[in-house]
Protein backbone atom coordinates (compact mmCIF):
# COMPACT_ATOMS: atom_id res chain seq x y z
CA UNK A 1 0.00 0.00 0.00
CA UNK A 2 1.48 3.58 -1.08
CA UNK A 3 0.33 6.22 1.01
CA UNK A 4 0.88 9.77 -0.53
CA UNK A 5 0.89 12.80 0.92
CA UNK A 6 -1.15 16.33 -0.79
CA UNK A 7 -0.28 19.59 -0.06
CA UNK A 8 -3.15 19.85 2.81
CA UNK A 9 -2.00 18.26 5.85
CA UNK A 10 -4.12 14.91 6.95
CA UNK A 11 -5.40 14.79 3.24
CA UNK A 12 -3.96 11.24 1.71
CA UNK A 13 -4.08 9.54 -1.54
CA UNK A 14 -3.64 5.64 -0.95
CA UNK A 15 -2.68 3.70 -3.59
CA UNK A 16 -3.26 -0.58 -2.90
CA UNK A 17 -1.39 -2.82 -4.12
CA UNK A 18 -3.08 -4.63 -6.66
CA UNK A 19 -2.44 -7.98 -8.61
CA UNK A 20 -3.62 -8.86 -11.44
CA UNK A 21 -3.68 -11.85 -14.44
CA UNK A 22 -5.20 -13.15 -17.01
CA UNK A 23 -8.15 -13.15 -15.00
CA UNK A 24 -8.32 -10.14 -13.53
CA UNK A 25 -7.13 -8.54 -10.46
CA UNK A 26 -6.87 -8.67 -6.30
CA UNK A 27 -6.76 -6.31 -4.05
CA UNK A 28 -7.51 -5.17 -0.57
CA UNK A 29 -9.31 -2.12 -0.65
CA UNK A 30 -8.65 -1.75 3.12
CA UNK A 31 -6.69 -2.91 5.47
CA UNK A 32 -6.15 -1.20 8.98
CA UNK A 33 -3.09 -2.84 10.43
CA UNK A 34 -1.43 -1.58 7.24
CA UNK A 35 -3.14 1.57 7.60
CA UNK A 36 -1.76 1.79 11.41
CA UNK A 37 1.65 0.89 9.85
CA UNK A 38 1.38 4.35 7.96
CA UNK A 39 0.13 6.28 10.95
CA UNK A 40 -3.00 6.33 9.91
CA UNK A 41 -5.73 4.82 12.58
CA UNK A 42 -9.30 5.60 11.91
CA UNK A 43 -12.76 3.26 13.53
CA UNK A 44 -14.83 3.59 10.55
CA UNK A 45 -18.63 2.68 11.07
CA UNK A 46 -20.23 2.84 8.13
CA UNK A 47 -19.75 2.33 4.79
CA UNK A 48 -21.65 4.22 1.69
CA UNK A 49 -22.45 3.40 -1.77
CA UNK A 50 -23.67 6.07 -4.34
CA UNK A 51 -24.43 5.64 -8.22
CA UNK A 52 -24.36 8.40 -10.55
CA UNK A 53 -25.70 7.73 -13.90
CA UNK A 54 -24.48 10.38 -15.55
CA UNK A 55 -21.55 12.36 -16.56
CA UNK A 56 -21.40 15.66 -14.66
CA UNK A 57 -23.18 14.75 -11.74
CA UNK A 58 -21.75 16.77 -8.80
CA UNK A 59 -22.27 15.87 -4.98
CA UNK A 60 -21.12 18.68 -2.56
CA UNK A 61 -19.21 20.10 -0.98
CA UNK A 62 -20.65 18.22 1.74
CA UNK A 63 -19.53 17.82 5.97
CA UNK A 64 -20.70 17.20 9.34
CA UNK A 65 -20.15 19.39 12.10
CA UNK A 66 -18.48 18.61 15.68
CA UNK A 67 -18.98 16.31 17.36
CA UNK A 68 -20.32 14.25 13.99
CA UNK A 69 -17.41 15.35 12.45
CA UNK A 70 -16.27 12.51 9.78
CA UNK A 71 -13.61 11.21 8.00
CA UNK A 72 -13.90 9.79 4.43
CA UNK A 73 -12.11 7.03 2.98
CA UNK A 74 -13.29 7.53 -0.63
CA UNK A 75 -13.05 4.91 -3.41
CA UNK A 76 -14.57 3.97 -7.10
CA UNK A 77 -15.72 0.84 -7.98
CA UNK A 78 -17.34 1.50 -11.81
CA UNK A 79 -16.25 4.49 -13.67
CA UNK A 80 -14.57 7.91 -12.59
CA UNK A 81 -14.92 10.98 -10.69
CA UNK A 82 -12.38 14.21 -9.92
CA UNK A 83 -13.00 14.44 -6.23
CA UNK A 84 -12.29 16.99 -4.37
CA UNK A 85 -11.26 18.04 -0.47
CA UNK A 86 -11.44 21.39 0.87
CA UNK A 87 -9.60 22.47 4.23
CA UNK A 88 -12.24 24.39 6.28
CA UNK A 89 -10.58 24.16 9.42
CA UNK A 90 -10.52 27.94 10.77
CA UNK A 91 -7.13 27.98 11.97
CA UNK A 92 -5.04 26.20 9.48
CA UNK A 93 -2.58 27.71 7.35
CA UNK A 94 -4.09 25.93 4.48
CA UNK A 95 -8.11 26.92 5.25
CA UNK A 96 -10.31 27.42 1.94
CA UNK A 97 -7.50 25.44 -0.07
CA UNK A 98 -8.81 22.40 -2.33
CA UNK A 99 -7.21 19.67 -3.59
CA UNK A 100 -8.50 17.42 -6.33
CA UNK A 101 -7.83 13.91 -7.89
CA UNK A 102 -9.00 11.76 -10.51
CA UNK A 103 -10.27 8.59 -8.74
CA UNK A 104 -11.34 5.11 -11.04
CA UNK A 105 -11.97 2.26 -11.15
CA UNK A 106 -8.98 1.66 -13.73
CA UNK A 107 -6.86 3.61 -11.03
CA UNK A 108 -8.21 1.87 -7.85
CA UNK A 109 -6.61 5.53 -5.79
CA UNK A 110 -8.66 6.34 -3.20
CA UNK A 111 -8.78 9.60 -1.34
CA UNK A 112 -8.62 9.59 2.38
CA UNK A 113 -10.54 12.84 3.40
CA UNK A 114 -9.85 13.78 8.01
CA UNK A 115 -12.51 15.48 9.33
CA UNK A 116 -12.60 19.45 9.02
CA UNK A 117 -12.74 19.18 5.22
CA UNK A 118 -15.40 19.72 2.51
CA UNK A 119 -15.74 17.05 0.37
CA UNK A 120 -17.24 16.93 -3.50
CA UNK A 121 -17.21 15.21 -6.30
CA UNK A 122 -17.64 15.48 -10.28
CA UNK A 123 -18.28 12.34 -12.02
CA UNK A 124 -16.19 12.09 -15.38
CA UNK A 125 -17.79 9.00 -16.87
CA UNK A 126 -21.55 7.67 -16.77
CA UNK A 127 -22.63 4.72 -14.61
CA UNK A 128 -20.25 5.72 -11.76
CA UNK A 129 -20.64 3.89 -8.34
CA UNK A 130 -18.24 5.64 -5.58
CA UNK A 131 -17.94 3.77 -2.02
CA UNK A 132 -16.77 5.68 0.92
CA UNK A 133 -16.24 4.50 4.54
CA UNK A 134 -16.93 7.07 7.48
CA UNK A 135 -15.82 7.43 10.91
CA UNK A 136 -19.27 8.90 12.32
CA UNK A 137 -22.80 7.62 11.26
CA UNK A 138 -24.66 9.93 9.35
CA UNK A 139 -26.88 13.03 11.62
CA UNK A 140 -28.81 14.95 9.39
CA UNK A 141 -28.76 17.81 12.51
CA UNK A 142 -24.58 18.16 11.71
CA UNK A 143 -24.85 18.06 7.91
CA UNK A 144 -23.79 20.80 6.30
CA UNK A 145 -22.37 21.95 3.12
CA UNK A 146 -20.67 24.82 1.22
CA UNK A 147 -21.34 26.01 -2.60
CA UNK A 148 -19.61 23.89 -5.56
CA UNK A 149 -19.34 27.06 -7.21
CA UNK A 150 -17.91 29.49 -4.56
CA UNK A 151 -15.14 31.70 -6.56
CA UNK A 152 -13.18 32.61 -3.02
CA UNK A 153 -12.09 28.53 -3.42
CA UNK A 154 -12.01 28.45 -6.96
CA UNK A 155 -12.10 24.77 -7.46
CA UNK A 156 -11.38 23.66 -11.26
CA UNK A 157 -14.33 21.11 -11.61
CA UNK A 158 -14.28 19.45 -15.11
CA UNK A 159 -17.64 20.85 -16.02
CA UNK A 160 -19.23 24.24 -16.22
CA UNK A 161 -22.71 22.58 -16.07
CA UNK A 162 -23.08 20.56 -13.35
CA UNK A 163 -26.00 18.07 -12.78
CA UNK A 164 -26.68 19.10 -9.02
CA UNK A 165 -29.69 17.88 -6.36
CA UNK A 166 -31.74 20.93 -4.74
CA UNK A 167 -30.19 20.74 -2.22
CA UNK A 168 -26.37 21.12 -3.17
CA UNK A 169 -27.35 24.36 -5.58
CA UNK A 170 -28.17 26.35 -1.94
CA UNK A 171 -25.11 25.46 0.04
CA UNK A 172 -23.71 29.26 1.50
CA UNK A 173 -20.31 30.09 0.31
CA UNK A 174 -17.44 29.37 2.16
CA UNK A 175 -17.72 32.89 4.28
CA UNK A 176 -21.03 32.43 5.14
CA UNK A 177 -20.62 28.63 6.27
CA UNK A 178 -21.29 27.46 9.55
CA UNK A 179 -18.00 25.48 10.57
CA UNK A 180 -16.85 24.64 14.08
CA UNK A 181 -13.61 23.24 13.47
Amino acid sequence: MNVITTKLPGLFIIEPDVHGDHRGFFMESYHHAKLVEQGIDIPFVQDNHSLSVETGVLRGLHYQLNPKAQTKLVRVVSGAIYDVAVDIREKSPTFGEWVGVTLSAANKRQLLVPQGFAHGFCTTEPQTQVLYKVDEYYSPVHDRGILWSDPAIGIDWPTANPILSDKDQKHPLLNDAEINF
